[in-house]
């Protein structure tokens, strides 16, 4: 290293003022650099190590009517027709940071372990700046769009509208904790385009080594671009593909031939002889002989691009002699052996078309892509039985697919709301797996809930229950604070049983750890009736079921104004409280009816009711152009707001009656009859513990999709093995995605 006093004194004093290295300098200083590396702002070698203990919030098995059977994958329960053992799939709902890290450290890692590790990972993140991560919902003949939650538009537009350095160091630490998490002969497919698939790869060339890269799959996502000003139709996408080993799995995949793709349209000649001799340009005679249209004077097929295209397709095969004729006169398509599987698959990908608008599989998700596109992939690095991993699923593509090839499943997403299209979604699949006479796995939804929540306020879940107590009297104040900031009141100190105020009304700040419960409401509106308050919030991140709106008529009784509202989990990001842009909602009213009959039961749903705001009314009819409409939502009901060419503005209420807020409905018949009970480490060993919820199982649902629209209000009839007193909870999902979950009691 050739430095002269001199560099020396300059280079000292640069640092002590805190100011970069001129880039001789660093060559010099660093010149015995191992490889070439990637560097930006912000770049650190640390992982997170944290672990939370994963809650189980639901759990789904489709019915099922092979009853006491035993297939390749699991056992079958006799009576209740679920899964009663093997791998479990999951679907998470939380910052994948710390899920990856949960499933790394954590007492999980053993049972993904015992699976065989994860051999495959695909993740599409979001990769474009100014990306629109709304999504649109039908209501009637209307469409609203979604708005994301402000965690999602965080998390997501502001981390890469922060530009390139706050990406990397997501997407870096992320991909080091999926690279460990891989079984030795596992693989990673990671979906970008050109604004980022330089950085990714030499990201990608750092965690799994340059010698790993495989392919630069290029997938043509489109078929037909708009027109650029300066440049090229912009009609590609990147895959990234590296294996973790030269162990990896890999099954080669062949594209079909010409013949055999000829053969896709000749496939009716056994099926469907005259129909297909029809679309060709064919006919038969009445001994089934095929002949041209026209040679005994037919009327031919009317013109059309599918018709004239079948038609060049049969001349194609005729001309290259590829099609035959046996000698009962009957065509056939040529095949030659050794040619029956086609040619290897290359890293150019142009014969998966993109999701159109008419797509069966279309979730109206922007970046939603195509099953095919997924199968090849699974296909190609995975087996059956293998366990597959998203860890931004999204609408859950990686997911069904899996599900569909016999595939175990990881997915997660930081969305609730994609974490209910993919609910939906999988549900489906078993259905139609279900309907195939095909096997399929039961799957839980699972989130960090309430450990999460200690985390951000800085309680490591893993200390011991006695000291985690003491730090959390020590954080109370700070957490405190950081909620009554995001709801916008002011501390208050003369009412000790009361937080805050805003506008004249008192706030009361439910636990960081548990549920508001109806014994805490009560409480309150003693307070408020002590010091002659008429009007009161409870904010709370979870609800004892029931408790709305039972003790709000209590309350309206007693003089009190109650308010039940959630608190959403972006109160613990800095910069959504700073821009004042946290929303919390109050807690949905629901109303159900259950219906004895003998020794069974049925549910029906009678009412539901919400409150959400999205825009002001005032704003948005400002900013209408004259013919323009813009559909919104406002006090709990969802409006169109049009203004017509003289500028009068129009307002039409699109939620004409409750049912138009419900998306999906769930009924568990049993309730208390599944413990929720989690692995914790504490002092480096695991335990089990209750923690003193259930796990919601979902014995019957009914929910509304793309195209149909229908929801059924009364459940399927339940029969019960015994009789006596059961606990039945209802589960309900709006059309945004939140939940709002009831108990009730029924005899028979």
């Amino acid at each position: 290293m050739e430095l002269t006093d001199k560099d020396k004194e300059l280079i000292k004093e640069l640092i002590d003022r805190g100011e970069p290295i001129p880039a001789r300098y660093r060559l010099m200083l660093f010149a015995d650099a191992a490889e070439t590396e990637l560097i930006w702002k912000g770049k650190s070698p640390e992982v997170t190590s944290v672990v939370l203990p994963f809650q189980s919030i639901e759990h789904i098995d489709e019915p099922r009517t092979e009853t006491g059977k035993t297939d390749n994958l699991f056992a079958i329960d006799a009576h209740s027709r679920r899964q009663t053992s093997g791998w479990t799939n999951k679907l998470i709902w939380g910052d994948n940071k710390l899920v990856l890290s949960s499933l790394k450290n954590g007492p999980l890692r053993k049972e993904i372990e015992s699976q065989g590790g994860i051999k495959l990972i695909y993740i599409d993140p979001p990769f474009d700046v100014g990306a629109d991560f709304s999504v649109d919902i039908e209501i009637g003949e209307e469409t609203i769009t979604k708005e994301p939650s402000m965690i999602e538009e965080l998390a997501y537009r502001d981390t890469w509208g922060q530009g390139t350095d706050s990406y990397l160091s997501m997407i870096y630490e992320r991909l080091k904790l999926m690279r460990d998490l891989l079984a030795n002969d596992g693989s990673i497919y990671v979906h970008c385009d050109w604004r980022v698939n330089s950085y990714l790869r030499l990201g990608l060339d750092e965690t799994f080594s340059k010698a790993n890269l495989r392919n630069e799959i290029v997938w043509q996502k489109i078929r037909s671009s708009k027109g650029q000003s300066n440049s090229f139709g912009n009609v590609i996408d990147t895959i990234l593909f590296y294996s973790k080993s030269n162990e990896a799995i890999f099954n080669h995949q062949f594209v079909p031939l010409a013949r055999e793709r000829l053969e896709k349209h000749y496939k009716y000649f056994d099926e469907k002889r005259s129909d297909y001799y029809q679309l060709c340009d064919f006919t038969q005679t009445g001994q089934g002989v095929p002949r041209k249209f026209g040679e005994k004077g037919e009327i031919a097929p009317p013109p059309g691009k599918h018709w004239i295209w079948a038609q060049e397709k049969i001349d194609e095969g005729l001309k290259e002699g590829l099609i035959v004729f046996t000698s009962g006169k009957m065509p056939r398509l040529k095949r030659y052996l050794g040619q029956s599987k086609g040619n290897p698959m290359e890293d150019l990908w142009s014969d998966i078309s993109p999701i159109n608008s008419m797509s069966d599989e279309r979730n109206d998700y922007a970046t939603q892509k195509p099953e095919a596109l997924l199968e090849r992939i699974l296909r190609s690095s995975s087996n059956k039985d293998d366990l597959v991993a998203d860890f931004f699923c999204g609408s859950g593509t990686t997911l069904a697919v899996a599900e569909k090839l016999g595939r175990k499943w990881i997915g997660c997403d930081l969305g609730r709301f994609a974490i209910h299209t993919t609910r939906k979604r999988l549900i489906g699949v078993q259905r139609e797996l279900k309907d195939q006479g095909k096997a399929f796995r039961s799957f839980e939804i699972l989130n960090l809930g309430k450990y999460e929540r200690q985390y951000f306020v800085g309680i490591d879940p893993g200390l011991p229950e006695e000291a985690k107590k003491q730090l959390t009297l020590q954080k109370e104040e700070h957490y405190l604070g950081l909620i009554l900031s995001a709801y916008k009141a002011e501390r208050v100190f003369q009412y000790p049983e009361f937080h805050g105020k805003k506008s004249g009304v008192m706030v009361v700040v439910g636990p960081i750890d548990a549920p508001v419960t109806l014994d805490l409401a009560n409480r309150v509106v003693d307070a408020c009736r002590k010091y002659k308050i008429s009007k009161v919030d409870i904010l709370g991140f979870e609800f004892e079921m029931s408790l709305s709106p039972l003790c709000q008529d209590e309350a309206k009784k007693k003089g009190v104004a109650l308010s039940l509202k959630y608190i959403p989990k972006d109160v613990f990001d800095r910069r959504a409280v700073e821009r004042g842009q946290v929303q919390f909602y109050e807690v949905a009213y629901l109303e159900v009816k259950p219906v004895a009959e003998k020794q069974g039961v049925r549910v029906e749903l009678k009412d539901f009711g919400v409150y959400y705001r999205q825009d002001e009314l005032e704003q948005v009819a400002g900013s209408l152009k004259e013919g323009g409409s813009k559909v919104t939502v406002e006090s709990g009901q969802v409006v169109k707001i049009g203004k017509d060419k003289s500028g009068k503005v129009t307002r039409t209420v699109l939620t004409r009656k409750w049912t138009d807020w419900i998306d999906y409905w769930a009924v568990d018949f049993n309730y208390e009859d599944k413990k929720e009970i989690i692995r914790l480490k504490e002092n480096g060993e695991e335990k089990e513990v209750w923690t003193g919820n259930y796990i919601f199982e979902n014995e019957w649902q009914s929910f509304r999709t793309r195209k149909d629209r229908r929801l059924e209000l009364a459940s399927a009839r339940h029969e019960y093995e015994q009789k006596g007193k059961y606990r039945i909870a209802v589960k309900v999902i709006d059309i945004f995605g939140n939940d709002t979950t009831k108990v009730i009691e029924v005899r028979v």
